[in-house]
């Protein structure tokens, strides 16, 4: 059935191009030509740019290799981008960070929705708010740029540690289609298509449409489910209307959408005395051993196994979407563009968050829904002076409604608490949760500008500034329900030790200025130096996820608000071409000091390890160094590859959340002054290369691989021992024939080798040492049926 929706879906989209149903027949292309020609051309600067003479460091993906090489979503993409890191527990609590910097590590029930991103994510110059609405399959794009260190001074948001810019195929006056089919290990099935041309001579329409059904990876020995399924659909529609060579107005509407039984984690490891302060009654092996009904045993201790005995239900539901008008209008010497864009995201999602068989949390989700508004204006000059500029401003709304609901279940008390006991009846948690709403909003404006200003020859000076004004508010409702119907004040004080209601208000207001700084020399024709100096910002926060308790279980409400993050950052760089630019190579050093730096930790001093809220952590830095070369030995063989050093630490971090093996039972804070920042390797490599062999005038064989190797980086904040993740090397290929320019047949292959490694992890509910993780993907091997018009 799965497979007769994915085909009427593809066939669909087919029949919106009848007129280019004949696949091209002339003689087969070998590496896609905007691979081969040494001329990049991207938009960090918001004008059209050879890459090799943007003075800053970025990674581009063009479409070409993003199709070569199977790059379907953002979390494929960090495989091909050294700096670039993906974290996703499940679609909501997905996480970026470029240079060790953005959003914070992510393990379940750790997005907040008061807290922004540090790494903007856009779409056709459309910021998105959410991190969440990054999860889904890509389709139909052109490129896709990773912009590296600050971005406050053009990009729609401030984005102080980079910035993921995509820009989709746009409609074509030229009729074009294409349409691809994958099958392949774990029922995976992959359609997607699309279509373009002329509707009038000045009227074009591009339709593009991607669905991803894979079965789940992990299987759940008590129900015999398969879970962290794949079910994932996207559809966009575009009009291209260009009555002149001096206006043009892209209209586009998109929906997403991912339903399927995900997401969840299995055992890794269990801490244990003497790596634990915890008394022994409160250890994983103790608490299960002694399980009420008999002791609990996990499916298995080898988390690469995939399986998992998890009672409660699991699920996601969520949906995103929006319509963007984009409008270039040439007046003379300058360009002046409208952006005006309405997006929304819808999430629902069940969990089991204990991530045992023992019914000790039964539910837990967080219905949202978000609404985002956005304006922008910018006047760029067009001619290529002694002087060009880029000004413009900027006007977001946005509204995120929320739902936390949790509800615990008969063994909640002797896994949380430590019953039963008289003082502590069996049943004290059963059925014993919190409801509520939670309402967060936020408005930015921004005036913004950048100069660059040629004195003589060779030598670019740039000067940009930002000035932007932010007004957020959030309100956080919830209350408590079930267990028993009678319970004494000291039963109900454990209750409340585990969930309370909380009711609070917080607003915050902040104005920043922001800028960067840099000059650069064209050295030779082919040869770019520079240096720079830039400052972001992001404001201040609230926290949206609920506060800590102090030690008479009540809010500490000055934990509400955090702190507006400041980020500073110094920069070189050489850009290189040679050998008739078949040749490129780049390489740039960099140090930045991050004050405030905003980060979603945990309370470790509560009885639940995962109840989360946003802190400020003093002072961090990271320093290091990024190089890329691109090799276009012949029309027929090209060879890629990529390094990134990092090292990332908390300058000044005394009052952090402990590690835990530093966990006791009175542990509140400890000193994480010194230690590495998580999601960060010291090292990612990338190695990557693409060869065609001709067999006939129309006929040819090709060959595409490519590799990434993380070193060990930290899954926690805390620099847990016991949280880190090894390093691994995931290895993709494909191998196909070519005929002509219009159809390819491919056999292809992610994670070669069937590497096994962690995704992300997570310290279990209640402290005991239970240790839970994301396996990686094992291999999964395919066909592709690839045909362009």
């Amino acid at each position: 059935m799965r497979l007769k929706v994915i085909l009427l879906l593809s066939a669909g989209l087919f029949g919106a191009v009848p007129a280019f149903a004949q696949a091209r027949t002339d003689a087969p292309t070998t590496i896609q030509p905007d691979d081969l020609d040494g001329d990049v051309i991207v938009t960090a600067r918001r004008r059209n740019e050879n890459a090799q003479t943007v003075p800053a460091s970025l990674s581009v993906v063009g479409g070409a290799l993003i199709d070569r090489s199977y790059t379907v979503n953002t979390q494929q993409l960090a495989q091909l981008v050294p700096a670039l890191n993906y974290s996703s527990a499940n679609p909501r609590n997905t996480a970026f960070t470029i240079r060790g910097l953005g959003s914070s590590v992510v393990a379940v029930s750790q997005a907040n929705d008061g807290l922004e991103p540090g790494v903007g994510f856009y779409v056709d110059q459309v910021y998105h708010a959410r991190p969440a609405t990054a999860a889904f399959d890509f389709t139909d794009i052109e490129r896709v740029e990773v912009l590296r260190g600050p971005q406050g001074t053009l990009f729609g948001k401030n984005s102080t540690a980079g910035a993921i810019n995509i820009t989709t195929r746009a409609p074509t006056f030229t009729p074009e289609a294409s349409e691809e089919i994958s099958v392949g290990s774990y029922d995976f099935v992959q359609a997607r298509a699309s279509g373009s041309g002329p509707i009038t001579d000045t009227l074009a329409f591009r339709l593009s449409g991607v669905t991803t059904r894979r079965d789940g990876v992990i299987r759940n020995v008590r129900t015999g489910a398969k879970q962290n399924a794949i079910g994932n659909q996207a559809v966009r529609g575009q009009l291209l209307f260009r009555p002149s060579e001096d206006f043009q107005f892209r209209l586009s509407a998109d929906f997403t959408n991912f339903q399927s039984e995900c997401c969840t984690q299995v055992y890794v490891r269990a801490v244990e005395r003497p790596a634990t302060l915890r008394t022994l009654t409160r250890q994983y092996a103790y608490l299960a051993a002694n399980a009420p009904g008999g002791a609990y045993t996990p499916p298995s201790v080898n988390p690469y196994d995939r399986v998992t005995d998890i009672d409660a239900k699991l699920g996601v539901d969520t949906n995103e979407g929006g319509v963007s008008g984009i409008a270039d209008w040439k007046l003379g010497a300058a360009t002046l563009t409208s952006i005006t864009a309405w997006r929304f995201w819808n999430w629902d999602a069940a969990n089991d968050r204990d991530y045992t068989g023992l019914p000790i949390q039964l539910e837990q989700h967080i219905p949202s829904r978000q609404d985002q508004y956005s304006q922008e204006l910018r006047l760029a000059s067009n001619t290529d002076g002694a002087f060009n500029y880029v000004g413009g401003l900027y006007v977001f709304r946005q509204r995120i409604i929320g739902r936390p609901i949790s509800i615990y279940g008969p063994a909640a008390t002797y896994w949380l608490l430590g019953g039963p006991s008289a003082a502590l009846p069996a049943n004290l948690l059963d059925g014993y949760g919190t409801d509520g709403r939670t309402d967060f909003q936020s408005n930015s404006y921004a005036a913004f500008g950048e100069v660059n200003w040629k004195p003589v020859g060779g030598l670019t000076l740039t000067g940009g500034l930002r000035y932007t004004h932010e007004d957020k508010k959030g309100a956080y409702d919830t209350f408590t329900f079930g267990g028993p119907a009678t319970v004494t004040a000291a039963q109900r004080t454990s209750q409340l030790s585990i969930l309370r209601g909380q009711s609070y208000r917080a607003s915050v207001k902040d104005d920043d200025v922001t800028g960067r700084a840099n000059i650069s020399y064209q050295f030779a024709p082919n040869v770019l130096g520079y240096a720079s100096f830039a400052r972001g910002a992001k404001s201040g926060g609230i926290n949206m996820s609920g506060l800590p308790l102090d030690t008479a279980n009540q809010p500490v409400l000055s934990t509400a608000v955090v702190r507006p993050e400041r980020n500073t950052a110094y920069e070189i760089g050489l850009k290189t071409q040679a050998f008739d630019r078949r040749l490129t190579f780049n390489i740039d050093g960099y140090y930045t000091r991050v004050t405030d730096f905003q980060a979603n930790v945990t309370d470790t001093a509560a009885t639940v390890a995962l109840r989360t809220y946003l802190a400020n952590i003093p002072k961090v830095t990271v320093k290091g160094f990024e190089a890329d070369a691109t090799a276009n030995i012949t029309r027929d063989f090209q060879l890629r590859g990529s390094v990134a050093y990092a090292d990332g630490k908390y300058v000044s971090y005394p009052q952090g959340p402990c590690p835990i093996e530093l966990i006791g039972n009175s542990t509140t804070v400890c000193n994480l002054s010194g230690k590495a920042l998580p999601s960060l390797p010291k090292w990612s490599l990338t190695m990557g290369g693409d060869y065609t062999h001709p067999i006939t005038d129309r006929t040819a064989v090709f060959l595409h691989a490519d590799a990434n190797r993380r070193t060990k980086q930290f899954g926690d904040p805390t620099g847990s021992a016991f949280t880190v993740i090894g390093g691994y090397t995931i290895v993709n290929g494909s191998v196909g024939v070519r005929f002509g320019k219009g159809l390819e047949l491919a056999v292809f292959a992610r994670n070669l080798f069937d590497k096994d490694y962690l995704q992300n992890v997570t310290i279990q509910a209640g402290n005991s040492g239970l240790i839970v993780g994301t396996p990686s993907d094992p291999r999964t091997i395919g066909v592709t049926l690839r045909v362009r018009q």
